[in-house]
């Protein structure tokens, strides 16, 4: 009887590594090639030798959304089995671009790097080879092993479990193993019948190409690539407040053209991260941008106030500022915060913190009481 892995009561994964640990030889054919998924029995080929009778096989048959399979079955003058050179260029292109997808997505970390670099070995080495089944989409799921066992030379699993995270571990799924010979024989026939058609691409070059030219490549970078990436994200997001947000109508024509765009993309960055630190020089009007912010924000969400914070020798210019420009806000002097802050409730969208240089010692009084603050307001 064969047993069944559905990945609720018994997971699939366990029985490819128990398999893969005595096997010499492995081939599956999977809807999609998925990292993180091959990562999961990758080092168990690490000793194979690479040649035919050492390696995986691992056919990828190309997947198609609904919209697609509809239009392919509805097509006139479909034929079976036919394809295009520019058909074939087509969907390599689309497997690189959803490969290329996957290195991209979440945040890189060191096991994803060395895992990376395990594939792309792997590949080089011909211990892993990589085809994709272009002559119709292909939705199989197949692992087969070749063991040096006299009772079970051939085994294999058949089923819905693709080579995932979810396929093999965590989703549910009906997946059953084949150990009777001539039916795990009868397997191999047809996979190999798919795996040596003339439509049956091979990227394994082009897969390590993509590895090897991306963040986990074993090339340094140079400096200068890695500034240019920075300027480049950095100008991005500066771009993206530009075009989001727009001065408020009672600063008129008072604010320089640089003013203008340090105050939209300070709004960018308070907007996106909770916090911006305007540090412009003396003489270059910080006070009049910060106030123009605090106005941005106050329009933005409905007229919440802002909590002004500064020296003593300035509130009365914040006072000036409030009342020229209309801020639903309150000044309190630096020198108060102690006794004033612990009977203003805690209502302000935004605090603004003038001269904020002397907020630098992280054990003060006066910073600790403006940090509990904050953390009450959120």
């Amino acid at each position: 009887m064969p047993r069944i892995f559905d990945n609720i009561s018994t997971s699939l994964l366990p029985a490819l590594r128990e398999a893969l640990d005595t096997a010499h030889r492995a081939d599956f054919c999977v809807g999609y090639f998925n990292l993180r998924g091959w990562q999961l029995i990758d080092e168990m080929i690490d000793d194979w030798a690479g040649d035919d009778a050492s390696c995986c096989r691992l056919l990828i048959g190309m997947h198609e959304s609904p919209k697609d399979t509809l239009r392919h079955a509805l097509r006139l003058g479909a034929e079976n089995g036919g394809i295009d050179l520019s058909t074939v260029a087509r969907l390599k292109r689309q497997v690189a671009e959803e490969f290329r997808e996957q290195l991209a997505f979440g945040a890189p970390s060191t096991e994803d790097e060395a895992g990376l670099r395990r594939l792309s070995a792997h590949l080089r080495s011909r211990k892993l080879r990589v085809k994709l089944h272009l002559r119709y989409p292909l939705h199989a799921k197949l692992y087969l092993f070749e063991r040096d066992e006299y009772f079970a030379p051939l085994v294999g699993f058949v089923g819905s479990s693709n080579l995932t995270m979810s396929g093999l571990v965590k989703q549910g799924e009906l997946n059953v193993d084949v150990v009777e010979e001539d039916a795990a024989r009868k397997l191999q026939d047809w996979f190999n019948d798919r795996w040596k058609d003339r439509w049956c691409l091979d990227i394994s070059d082009d897969l390590a190409d993509i590895i090897d030219e991306s963040w986990a490549g074993l090339r340094e970078i140079p400096p200068y690539l890695i500034y240019l990436k920075m300027a480049y994200h950095l100008s991005q997001e500066a771009r993206s407040g530009l075009s989001e947000f727009r001065i408020p109508a009672v600063f008129g024509d008072q604010l320089f053209d640089f003013q203008v765009d340090a105050v939209k993309i300070a709004a960018r960055y308070l907007n996106r991260r909770g916090g911006v630190l305007i540090g412009d020089v003396v003489g270059l009007g910080k006070t009049l941008m910060a106030t123009a912010l605090a106005k941005v924000f106050e329009e933005d969400h409905d007229g919440l106030g802002t909590l002004i914070i500064c020296p003593a020798n300035l509130v009365n210019m914040w006072e000036d500022h409030r009342l020229r420009y209309g801020l639903h806000a309150k000044v309190v002097s630096l020198a108060r915060v102690q006794e004033e802050l612990q009977r203003i409730p805690p209502g302000f969208r935004l605090v603004l913190i003038d001269e904020s240089h002397n907020l630098r010692n992280r054990e003060g009084a006066r910073y600790r009481a403006i940090q509990e603050y904050i953390t009450k307001v959120g």
